[in-house]
């Protein structure tokens, strides 16, 4: 599954600090949360000051870190995975309901049981390896959504030595709670970026919401629009994109992605090198990106061709080696690609 850590470099294409033109005028805010940048850009509003909404929103995501952070030993999360008779709060009430759908809609190919495989691969909280191959059909009895439930109000497990991993679909379910607080503040033009993942509302001044999808390239940081392979025009929708060119180690010649197939217990290796989807929420945006990069790019375009709720770009390794990619007919009068 996809760590915290993140693969998408999103692009506003807007100066961070306040703009003003004749139309209206657009804010700013930006800082550092989940060991990752968050930006959020919106158009301002009499009832709070950027200051006072920077202020919020970093107290409600550290709330969020609070409760659902497996790198945080004092979380909310890591305590269940500990067996601590705790009940969840709503934030993991909710993941966990989105999660068993993503489940069931995918065949179990997303699976928040994962933890101890992503843990041994050295994609945990301790960054150490420890894959064993002898020790593989063990950690696959650790694995799977029938093997937990939430029984009024607690997660019940048939092996407490299960671990919960909500890191594939948690960035962008913080997208979401930010969302709405801003919803709830009355705010109509917005975008929310934390680490990439990203939701947008309304227009800015009538114009949608221009965002770039990186080249997946392993030394692709911070390059600009020359490591853009599209840009996507947005309004009233969440994005999030995953990858195998962000967050990887090599070993022995053998690249290993941080996605684990809770099939085989291994990290992925398919053609299919990044996955953009979009969705009316985030977190699911996040959680779909994933069973798309379990599936590889053949199988996950027939996956979101029937589920025509959501739609994706796919930037995948052609048979020559060159960079190809595929859209779902929805997205085709919204993107350009690479000519900038």
């Amino acid at each position: 599954m996809k760590n915290i850590l993140f693969v998408l470099f999103a692009s506003a294409f807007l100066n961070m600090s306040s703009c003003k033109n004749a139309e209206a005028e657009f804010v700013g805010i930006q800082g550092f949360i989940f060991s990752s940048t968050y930006s959020v850009i919106y158009e301002s509003s009499k009832k709070i000051t950027p200051d006072e909404l920077k202020q919020n929103i970093e107290k409600i995501l550290h709330e969020f870190s609070a409760s659902l952070s497996s790198y945080d030993s004092t979380s909310l999360l890591s305590r269940i995975n500990r067996n601590e008779d705790l009940k969840v709060d709503a934030y993991i009430e909710e993941i966990y309901k989105n999660s068993v759908m993503i489940s069931e809609m995918s065949g179990g190919l997303f699976d928040i049981t994962v933890g101890p495989l992503v843990r041994a691969w050295g994609f945990g909280p301790d960054g150490r390896r420890n894959f064993d191959e002898q020790k593989l059909d063990s950690l696959l009895n650790l694995v799977g959504m029938d093997k937990v439930k939430l029984v009024d109000g607690k997660v019940v497990k048939s092996n407490p030595n299960i671990v919960l991993e909500f890191n594939a679909i948690a960035k962008g379910f913080s997208v979401d709670v930010v969302a709405r607080y801003l919803n709830k503040l009355g705010i109509k033009n917005y975008l929310i970026e934390i680490g990439g993942e990203l939701r947008v509302r309304g227009t800015k001044n009538g114009n949608l919401w221009r965002v770039g999808i990186d080249k997946p390239e392993d030394s692709n940081f911070m390059k600009g629009m020359a490591g853009l392979q599209a840009i996507v025009s947005i309004t009233d929708k969440a994005m999030a994109t995953s990858g195998d060119y962000r967050r990887f180690y090599v070993e022995d010649g053998v690249k290993y992605s941080h996605t684990i197939d809770p099939r085989t217990g291994y990290p992925v290796r398919n053609r299919l090198l990044s996955v953009t989807t979009l969705a009316d929420e985030c977190g699911i945006a996040d959680g779909i990106a994933t069973v798309c990069m379990v599936l590889g790019h053949e199988k996950a375009i027939e996956f979101i061709n029937s589920h025509p709720e959501y739609s994706a770009f796919m930037i995948y390794s052609g048979d020559n080696g060159e960079f190809e990619t595929w859209m779902s007919e929805s997205l085709k009068e919204y993107v350009v690609e690479d000519t900038f």
